[in-house]
Order: structure tokens, then C-alpha cells, then sequence
């Protein structure tokens, strides 16, 4: 079994338009924005459930049972390194209520290989809330946290048609 390292193979893109998230067309995600260059190596925070634990116990049991239940997804946020103004276009884009899906390939790849029909990838609708700026630190980029909320629910088995 071979291990995947994802140095430089995890490609993610904003897609605003997408017909059937669980088979976007390669048409749909080269029409949308390359993200990878701008977020930070930590740049997707919460795109991954929890899963809610449901009690099946009886009265009478001597060892307390339960099954997966829902699938809870708390709040998200996309971490990107700011750019100068004048080229920021993400920060004049993702602003509150801005919908989009956030679509991500994982697995081995390399994130400059382009969307291939049977790419297995990951589709989170969101919408975004409130900028929030990054506090001031010394030997970093400037930062600032888009937060998201999963408005709908995600595809993570999706591929691409």
C-alpha cells in the first residue's frame, strides 16, 4: 500500500454554478477560481463531518449501544493570505451571503492536473459570513478567515462527469 503525501496535490476551486453537485462537468469547474495559491497551508478549517451518535440502549441492557446518526457540520472557514488591494479579488468577493461551492480533489495528484471526468472529488456548498482579519504577528503573511456555513449538504463522494 502506498501512502499519498498532499504537499502540492490537494486541488481546491470556488464554483459558484454547479447543476448536479454529485457530478460537476469539467465545463462548471474550469469556470470557476483556483483557490490553492491563496489560501494558507491550514486554509480549510471544518470541510469535514462529525457524526452524531444515536442511543439504541433498552432497559434492560447491560452495556449502552448506539448507531451513527446525523452527520453534523459546524461552522467552516477558508484562511487566505491577503493580497494587495488592488489585486485582492477574493476579499471583494467572498462577502456575506456570497454562495458558492468549494470543491476539492484529493488523492495523489497533482494540483496542477487538470479536472479529468471520473476525478473523485469533494463538493461543500457554503455561504460566507463576516470577514475576519488576522491578528498582527510578526514573520507571517497577513491573513484574514472567511467563515462559512455548509447550507446544504455536501457531496464528499462526488466525481467528476
Amino acid at each position: 500500500m502506498t501512502d499519498i503525501i498532499l504537499d502540492g496535490k490537494v486541488k481546491v476551486y470556488s464554483v459558484p454554478s454547479i447543476a448536479n453537485i454529485a457530478a460537476p462537468t469539467t465545463t462548471e469547474l474550469n469556470a470557476g477560481t483556483n483557490l490553492g495559491s491563496l489560501l494558507t497551508k491550514d486554509g480549510l478549517q471544518g470541510f469535514q463531518p462529525d457524526t452524531a451518535s444515536v442511543d439504541t440502549t433498552a432497559l434492560n441492557s447491560t452495556y449502552g449501544t448506539n448507531l451513527p446518526g446525523l452527520a453534523e457540520l459546524s461552522m467552516g472557514a477558508l484562511r487566505f493570505k491577503a493580497q494587495t488591494q488592488a489585486t485582492d479579488t477574493i476579499r471583494a468577493v467572498f462577502v456575506k451571503d456570497y454562495t458558492t461551492n468549494i470543491v476539492i480533489r484529493r488523492g495523489g495528484q497533482l494540483e496542477t492536473t487538470a479536472w479529468t471526468s471520473g476525478d473523485k472529488i469533494e463538493v461543500w456548498p457554503v455561504t460566507c459570513g463576516y470577514r475576519k482579519d488576522g491578528e498582527f504577528e510578526s514573520n507571517t503573511v497577513q491573513k484574514y478567515d472567511i467563515p462559512v456555513a455548509f447550507s446544504t449538504a455536501p457531496n464528499q463522494y462526488s466525481q467528476v462527469a
